[in-house]
């Protein structure tokens, strides 16, 4: 299984392809794609879904992984990342992905196995589950792995549990 993990953003996009190899999670790509605040807000929807399809065409993932959305006060950003989340969602269906979404809560339970972790927790815990070969900048980047890791982890239970009702 190969994973396309998303940490939905406007400004700042976390984007990481993992996969599941001899029972260990493999980063095989992550990035932080940023939009720039010059250009008209479809224009910047539009380079997201560009970037995505790139990384679709060059990784060949099966299926997507994506935070839900986790609204804030500033209901603007909240709309713009709403956006950029159906264009995203749009994008990997249109590719035939298969689509796992995850709320904060289960990404913070898969990778730290505490609900309410902090970004320190949760960026200490993540180089244990899987290798990281580079520097990361933003903490996007870092969400987005720990969405891969939290859809590996889930669809590897899920198929364990339904080998063993076979």
């Amino acid at each position: 299984m190969r994973v396309l993990a998303i940490d939905p953003g406007y400004e700042r996009l976390g984007i990481a392809i993992v996969e599941k190899q001899n029972k260990k999670d493999v980063l095989v790509h992550s990035e932080c794609f940023r939009t720039s605040a010059k250009l008209p807000h479809p224009e910047r929807l539009r380079n997201i879904g560009n970037r995505l399809i790139e990384v679709i065409h060059e990784f060949e993932p099966d299926s997507l992984s994506i935070e839900t959305l986790f609204f804030t006060n500033n209901q603007k950003t909240a709309m713009r990342v709403a956006e950029a989340r159906g264009v995203i969602l749009y994008t990997a269906a249109s590719h035939n992905l298969k689509i796992f979404e995850y709320t904060p809560l289960q990404i913070k339970i898969a990778v730290t196995s505490y609900g309410k972790s902090d970004k320190q927790q949760m960026m200490a815990m993540i180089p244990k589950l899987i290798k990281i070969n580079k520097e990361i900048e933003f903490d996007d980047e870092y969400d987005a792995i720990a969405c891969g890791i939290t859809c590996l982890a889930s669809n590897f239970h899920h198929q364990q549990e339904k080998k063993l009702l076979l």
